[in-house]
Order: structure tokens, then C-alpha cells, then sequence
């Protein structure tokens, strides 16, 4: 099967987004790019239905190489977004809290420290229909210089060097949603400085396991 793992896991991505509540019944997309080719999910499918098989392969241009049904109808952004950035994966899902947060704000506020996940702002998009080359475009511009940011009454776009990644930032951009909407709900929260951003992505570069000396 063409692309057999990057469709296997993009399966296994959609199923865990969806426990999550993040992609409420058919709602977001999830792709994947190997080379020249694009591994994504399909239109209007159940989540619980999909297969890596339904998952379909198209080329860059959007011409469909192994694909048993059609794409999200996101392709355009999916590959306005790859055209446009260094990037494997990306992510789009209706979470609930960035939802609600892109009806307030033009910018996701530095209220954690793990904003720094996103290597710059996470801007909020102006609201353009869904499927139209005007979102596609206003996707790819507020990614500028970050690996997210969130659509104007819509949802959310997070982008990594793999799925794993994007992911995660996909999962920790819904948690700082949440947890400002929470925050500014009773009072004016403290926020950190652009300082302390840089320093803690620079500390995250080094963060995790490593092979023991």
C-alpha cells in the first residue's frame, strides 16, 4: 500500500483527536507529506469507520494517486500550507476552548510558559468559509514564523516534522486556550514576557529523554 505507514498513523492520530473531543464527529483533517506525495483523510467520514486504506494519496498538486474516496474538502489548505512551509504533518481540528478563543482575540495570549511550543505567536486568522482559497491563504500567513495558530470562528492548524509533533502542539494549543479562557473568566491574567518565551524555547530544544551515557 502506497504511503502505508504515514496513512496507519494518520488513523491512529484521528482516533486518539477524536476521544479527546477535539474533532467532534467528522470535523477536522489530518494529512501527512512524504516526498511528493500527500497522505490525507477523507470527506465526511466517521472517524470510528476509517481505515488506512480510505486514507488517500495524492500528489502535491491535489491529483489523486491512491485515493478510494474524496479528500477532506480542507485539501486546499492542506496544500496551500505545504507549498508554503518546511513542514511533514499538519493538523486542523474544531477544538472547543481555541474555538471560543478566536472570537476574543487576534493573538493567543503568553499565559504558560509552553507557548514557546510554537516557535512564535499563534495568530488568530479572520474568519473566511471553510474549504475556500481565502482560508487556505489566510492559514498560510498567520503560520508565518509559527508552527500554529487558530482560525477565526473556526478551529485550529498546527504543523510539525512529523504527526507525533504536530499532534502535540495541536493537544497543548487547546490546554493554553483552555486555560486562559479560564483565567480571564476571573481577572485579568499575568502574562509572561517575550523574554522568558525565548528562554523556555531554547530550554525545550533540550528537553526529553536521552540515550543513557
Amino acid at each position: 500500500m502506497l504511503l502505508g505507514e504515514a496513512r496507519e498513523n494518520i488513523v491512529e492520530v484521528c482516533r486518539r483527536l477524536s476521544a479527546a473531543g477535539l474533532i467532534p464527529g467528522t470535523s477536522g483533517n489530518v494529512s501527512v507529506r512524504v516526498g511528493d506525495h500527500v497522505a490525507v483523510t477523507p470527506s465526511g467520514l466517521d472517524y470510528d469507520r476509517m481505515t488506512p486504506e480510505l486514507v488517500g494519496v495524492h500528489l502535491l498538486d491535489g491529483t489523486p494517486v491512491d485515493a478510494p474516496l474524496a479528500p477532506t474538502s480542507e485539501m486546499p489548505l492542506h496544500l496551500a500550507v505545504y507549498a508554503a512551509k518546511d513542514t511533514s504533518a499538519i493538523v486542523h481540528t474544531h477544538s472547543t476552548a481555541a474555538t471560543a478563543l478566536s472570537t476574543l482575540v487576534d493573538e493567543l495570549p503568553p499565559i504558560h510558559y509552553m507557548v514557546a511550543l510554537f516557535d512564535g505567536p499563534v495568530r488568530v486568522t479572520p474568519y473566511a468559509t471553510y474549504g475556500t482559497p481565502e482560508l487556505a491563504n489566510n492559514t498560510v500567513e498567520a503560520l508565518r514564523g509559527s508552527a500554529g495558530c487558530i482560525l477565526g470562528n473556526h478551529g485550529t492548524v498546527t504543523i510539525g516534522p512529523d504527526l507525533r509533533t504536530a499532534c502535540s502542539r495541536n493537544e497543548y494549543l487547546e490546554w493554553i486556550s483552555e486555560l486562559y479562557l479560564r483565567a480571564a473568566s476571573a481577572g485579568t491574567p499575568r502574562l509572561l514576557d517575550a523574554e522568558e518565551i525565548k528562554r523556555v524555547a531554547a530550554k525545550l530544544t533540550e528537553y526529553g529523554q536521552e540515550p543513557p551515557r
